[in-house]
C-alpha cells in the first residue's frame, strides 16, 4: 500500500483519540477496551519437452515451502471499517485477523454501551463518541486522498491535459468461449452507450479474444506491437479491463486528464503480496509489500510512450518466462524491469467496490448465474490420491465437501474398500499423474453414464465448493467443448500453450473429453505433468482453455487479502501449514451470503 499525505496524519490522531480514550477508568476501577484495541489479533503425438516436466515439478514441490498466514477469523466490524478506509488512505492498516469473504465480522468493539437506568455509563459514552470522531478523521482523509491524487506531483501531471474518448483505446481482456464473448459484448455496448450519451465520438473498444489468433494473445505484451504501430498516433491511453469491470466513462475521463499522456504512466489499482509466495517465485522475499502489481479486475492503463518504449524492448529481446502464471504480477515485473521502467502508481479511482462516488471503475463481483444450478447429478468428480495419503487426506475430503457430491470417485494406486477406492492399473508417480489422468478420462466416457454432463478432477487436498461451481456451470454449455479452471502458460512467447492447472480443479465437458480422445495426443509417460500435456494435447485441436480465477492452485493465505475480498472463490489447493477444515469452512462452505447473492444476481442478469 502507498503511504498517502493525509492518511499517517489521520491515524496519528485517531491514536490519541483512543489513548485518551482507553485510560479513562471504568466504573468498576478497570480500563475499558477500545475498538482499535478489540480489532486485534492439433492431433498428432506432440510431446512435452521433458525439460518443462522437471521444472513443474520442482514448482509443485516448492509450494510447501511458503509462509503462514491466518487465512480467517474474526475482527471487530470497526477494526473492519477502519482497514478499508486505510487501504484506500494507503496509511498504515489496523491489524486484524481477515474476515472470510461475504461475511461482516462481528462488531465486538460498536457493542451498545452498559446502561444504569436509562443513562449511559460516562466512559462507555466516550467511547462511543472517541470510536465515531475517530472513523470521521478518516472518512474525511479518504476524501483528501482522491482530492490530492488531483494534483498528484505536479511535475508529471499536466493541467492542460484535454483527452477525449477518441484518445482511449478500450481493451477487454475477454475470452472466446460464448458466455465469456457475450458478457464482453455486454460490457462494450456499455461503454459505447455512455460514449453516446456524452456526445462525443466513439471510441475503440477491442475484445482481446478477437485481436489475434496467438495463443499467448491473453498474456497482453505479445500484442503491445499492434497497439503501438496502430494506434500511438491518434491515441493518448490503452485502457484495459475484465468483462466483468463496470465504467464509469465521465469520471475515468476525468482521471486520466490528471496524467500527462506524453510522459510514461503505468496506472491500476495496487496489489502486494503480504508474504513471498510460490505462485510469485518468492519475488521480494525480504520485504514482499514493497512492489504493487494492478488489480485487473478494477481496470488498469498504459500510456502510449511506455507502450511504444516497450514494444522497442520487446523487439530487441524476446519474453525470456517459460511459465505465466500470475500475469499481473509478471506484466508488473516486465514493466518496471528491476527499475528501469515505471512502478505502478496507484489510483483511488480505480475500484473493485463502489465506496464512493468517486469510483471511475467497480467491479460486478456476484457468482455468475445463468439459470437454475446444474444438478449434483450431472457432475462427477474424480479424486486422484495414493496409498499414503489414504489415512491423512481422504478424511479431509470427507469432512468437508465430499458431502455435496452425488457422484465421486477416489483413484488410487491401492484398493481400500472402507473409503473406497479404485485402483486403475496405473502405477504410482512421484510427480506428473499424467497416465492416471488419461485413465480416469477414458473411464468417465466409455463406462459412465451417458447423462452426466461434466467432470471434474481435482487432487486429494483440493478444497472445493460444490454448490458455487453448480452455480459457476449454469453459464457454460456442455455440448461444447469446454476446458475449465484456472489458467496458466507454458512458453508462450515461442510458441507453446496455454493449460489448467492441475492444483485448483480441472473441469471437463463430455464433448471435450470426446474430441480429446478421439485424437492421437497422449501421455509421452505415466509420469507426465497431466495438466500440461492436457494443454497442449487442447491447443492442438484448437480447443482453448476457459480461465476463471475463482478456482486457485494456491492457498488463501498466498493472495492479496484485497484480491480474494471481491471474490466468490470456488477452490483452493495444498494442505501445507494451514487447517484445511478451517480453510473450507471459512471460504468454501455453502452459507446464507451465498443465497442472497444468488437472489441479487438473479435481478442483474441482464444488466447492461
Amino acid at each position: 500500500m502507498t503511504a498517502g499525505s493525509g492518511g499517517p496524519q489521520a491515524w496519528k490522531r485517531v491514536a490519541v483519540l483512543v489513548k485518551v480514550q482507553s485510560s479513562l477508568p471504568s466504573p468498576g476501577g478497570r480500563t475499558p477496551g477500545t475498538a482499535a484495541s478489540q480489532a486485534g489479533a492439433g492431433t498428432g503425438t506432440r510431446t512435452l519437452p521433458k525439460s518443462a516436466a522437471r521444472g513443474r515439478g520442482r514448482s509443485r514441490r516448492g509450494g510447501a515451502r511458503g509462509g503462514r498466514r491466518g487465512a480467517g477469523g474474526e475482527g471487530s466490524a470497526a477494526a473492519a471499517r477502519a482497514t478499508a478506509a486505510a487501504a484506500q488512505l494507503g496509511s498504515p492498516r489496523v491489524s486484524r485477523p481477515h474476515a472470510p469473504p461475504g461475511r461482516a465480522a462481528p462488531a465486538a468493539g460498536m457493542l451498545p454501551p452498559a446502561r444504569r437506568g436509562r443513562r449511559l455509563a460516562l466512559p462507555a459514552l466516550l467511547s462511543l463518541l472517541t470510536c465515531s470522531l475517530a472513523f470521521a478523521l478518516v472518512s474525511e482523509d479518504l476524501k483528501n486522498k482522491v482530492k490530492q491524487s488531483k494534483n498528484l506531483e505536479k511535475s508529471g501531471v499536466s493541467r492542460k491535459s484535454d483527452i477525449d474518448l477518441k484518445g482511449i483505446v478500450f481493451v477487454i481482456q475477454s475470452q472466446s468461449n460464448s458466455f465469456h464473448a457475450k458478457r464482453a459484448e455486454q460490457l462494450k455496448k456499455s461503454i459505447l452507450k455512455q460514449a453516446a450519451h456524452l456526445t462525443q465520438d466513439l471510441p475503440r473498444v477491442l475484445l482481446l479474444h478477437q485481436l489475434s489468433k496467438h495463443e499467448g494473445a491473453w498474456t497482453i505484451l505479445p500484442l503491445l506491437p499492434h497497439f503501438s504501430v496502430t494506434y500511438s498516433r491518434n491515441s493518448s491511453w490503452i485502457f484495459f479491463c475484465e468483462e466483468e469491470t463496470r465504467i464509469q466513462i465521465p469520471e475515468l475521463l476525468e482521471t486520466l486528464r490528471r496524467y500527462d499522456p506524453s510522459k510514461e504512466w503505468f496506472l491500476g489499482k495496487a496489489l502486494h503480496d503480504e508474504e513471498s509466495t510460490i505462485i510469485h517465485h518468492y519475488a521480494f522475499s525480504e520485504n514482499p509489500t514493497i512492489f504493487k502489481y494492478p488489480d485487473f479486475a478494477a481496470g488498469w492503463a498504459l500510456s502510449i510512450p511506455l507502450v511504444n518504449k516497450l514494444t522497442k524492448r520487446l523487439k530487441s529481446e524476446s519474453l525470456k518466462s517459460d511459465f505465466t502464471i500470475d500475469l499481473k504480477h509478471e506484466i508488473a515485473l516486465y514493466i518496471w524491469d528491476k527499475g528501469n521502467g515505471p512502478p505502478l502508481t496507484p489510483v483511488p479511482e480505480f475500484c473493485t467496490e463502489a465506496v464512493d462516488s468517486y469510483c471511475a471503475t467497480t467491479f460486478h463481483s456476484f457468482l455468475p448465474l445463468c439459470g437454475n444450478p446444474v444438478k449434483k447429478e450431472d457432475i462427477f468428480f474424480a479424486v486422484k490420491t495414493c496409498k499414503k495419503f489414504h489415512s491423512d487426506r481422504i478424511p479431509i475430503v470427507k469432512q468437508t465437501w465430499a458431502g455435496q457430491a452425488s457422484v465421486i470417485e477416489y483413484y488410487s494406486d491401492h484398493t481400500e474398500s472402507s473409503i473406497p477406492t479404485v485402483d486403475l492399473g496405473i502405477p504410482n508417480t512421484d510427480r506428473g499423474h499424467c497416465g492416471k489422468t488419461f485413465a480416469i478420462l477414458e473411464k468417465f466416457l466409455n463406462h459412465s453414464h451417458d447423462k452426466i454432463a461434466w467432470l471434474v478432477i481435482v487432487d486429494d487436498d483440493t478444497l472445493i465448493s460444490i454448490s458455487r461451481l453448480r452455480h459457476l456451470l449454469s453459464c457454460y454449455d456442455s455440448s461444447e467443448p469446454v476446458f475449465l479452471g484456472e489458467r496458466y502458460g507454458y512458453g508462450l512467447g515461442t510458441g507453446g500453450y496455454s493449460y489448467i492447472t492441475g492444483g485448483g480443479g480441472m473441469v471437463f465437458s463430455r464433448e471435450a473429453i470426446r474430441r480429446l480422445l478421439a485424437s492421437k495426443c497422449r501421455c509421452y509417460s505415466h509420469d507426465a505433468p497431466d495438466d500440461m500435456v492436457l494443454g497442449m494435447c487442447f491447443s492442438g485441436l484448437g480447443i482453448p482453455v476457459t480461465h476463471s480465477p475463482l478456482f486457485h492452485q494456491a492457498r488463501p493465505v498466498d493472495y492479496p487479502r484485497d484480491y480474494l475480498s471481491h471474490q466468490v472463490p470456488i477452490s483452493f489447493h495444498k494442505h501445507w501449514n494451514i487447517d484445511p477444515v478451517k480453510v473450507y469452512f471459512t471460504w468454501l462452505a455453502p452459507r446464507e451470503e451465498d443465497k442472497a447473492r444468488q437472489e441479487t444476481q438473479k435481478g442483474l442478469k441482464e444488466e447492461l
